[in-house]
């Protein structure tokens, strides 16, 4: 892929390579700005060398299928959840004896109960550029122009572009400035390996440098960067902000090295919710409806498949809605081994009135808890 002055994460083998071009810019640039806004991340080109095929350290696999999920940072487990009648209308008038929680089936103390409509957001938009978006790209560009317009506070709240086929790109890192957004997004171009004749097909023509790098431009890994957004990008962001990617895809995966359940994973660790809008060639290649929603649901996010600028506008609105229109509950878990085991988390509506209305809500339905010895990940070095 091109470089279109942005970082250009070279990846042969989809996911130490990520980790390395993401960690390295953003280590760069933070010495670079010396504390300048803090929104707008350097963006350095690497040519990486070859190293060994050594895939990312693969998550604990805990198949999750609803929203929320935190970890414990400290001795109180925060849990963000929405309410919602039948209609799918937000409902944001529970009150914190409306409630109650239950950890492993334990009830738990409810530490602190209310709505939290108002905290920033940290957004990573993801872009697929395979060749099966090659007629739609337009569409998706356009998307996400509209989905930051209509979402994106820039006095609060901050995103990022990411584009992928094989490999990843970052087109922008982590900013509130909404023009430099727009560029990112008005630079995404598709660019077709050699010998792409159109429709998905490759033939024979002037050889590629690489035989890997032709194989990376004519391939799809969403899973790989959702990883490494997950990974390097979104757990760079700032603290106390809600943290999203919106996926703009058909949901095609061909190359990902990391399986989806991984993905999810690494996604729920930096406390991530995914949010999928299922775009691509309906005719020639169709969208893949079970696997964004098997992503989305992992994470406690949605996927919507719109059929026109309408529907495409209310998936927007409801989504924001999702982000902001939350309740927060913090309580101090029971159990108090730090063991880094998977905790399930239920809320239930306890007033007869409420449950009579079967509200639907919407939580991840656990977290994994701090180990004893947890310490961050050392940053890979460059071969």
């Amino acid at each position: 892929m091109k470089n279109r002055n942005t970082t250009l994460l070279k990846t042969v083998t989809l996911s130490v390579l990520i980790t390395i071009a993401l960690a390295a810019a953003f280590a760069r640039a933070s010495l670079a700005q010396n504390g300048a806004q803090r929104n707008s991340r350097a963006r350095t080109v690497e040519q990486l060398a070859q190293p060994s095929p050594t895939p990312p350290k693969k998550e604990e696999e805990v198949t999750l299928n609803s929203d929320d999920i935190v970890r414990v940072e400290t001795n109180l487990t925060n849990i963000f959840f929405t309410a919602a009648d039948k209609q799918k209308r937000f409902i944001s008038s529970l009150k914190r004896e409306d409630v109650r929680v239950l950890e492993d089936g334990v009830p738990q103390d409810i530490f602190t109960f209310q709505p939290n409509s108002d905290l920033p957001l940290s957004l990573a938009i993801l872009i697929d550029c395979s060749g099966s978006e090659e007629r739609t790209l337009p569409e998706e560009k356009g998307a996400a122009r509209s989905f930051l317009e209509s979402v994106l506070r820039a006095d609060k709240d901050e995103a990022a572009i990411v584009t992928f086929t094989g490999e990843v790109t970052l087109e922008q890192g982590l900013t509130g400035n909404i023009g430099r957004l727009r560029r990112a997004i008005d630079d995404v171009r598709f660019v077709p390996p050699s010998g792409y004749i159109g429709g998905g097909v490759v033939v024979g023509g002037t050889p590629p440098i690489s035989g890997t790098q032709q194989t990376l431009a004519g391939s799809t890994a969403i899973w790989d960067a959702i990883w490494a957004t997950s990974n390097e990008l979104l757990s760079d962001s700032a603290e106390h902000t809600r943290r999203a990617i919106i996926l703009l895809t058909d949901g095609e995966d061909t190359i990902s090295q990391v399986r989806m359940q991984e993905a999810i994973n690494r996604a729920v660790k930096a406390e991530a919710l995914i949010y999928a809008i299922g775009i691509g060639d309906r005719y020639q290649y169709g969208i893949d409806e079970g696997a964004l929603k098997k992503i989305t649901e992992g994470t406690g996010g949605r996927a919507y498949f719109p059929r026109n600028e309408r529907d495409l506008n209310e998936a927007f609105a409801q989504i924001q809605r999702d982000l902001r229109e939350r309740y927060l509950i913090a309580y101090s878990s029971s159990n108090k081994n730090r063991d880094g085991s998977f905790r399930h988390v239920t809320i239930e509506i306890v007033n007869p009135d409420l449950r009579r209305e079967n509200l639907k809500l919407n939580y991840r339905p656990g977290y994994f808890a701090k180990t004893i010895t947890s310490e961050p990940s050392p940053t890979p070095k460059k071969p």
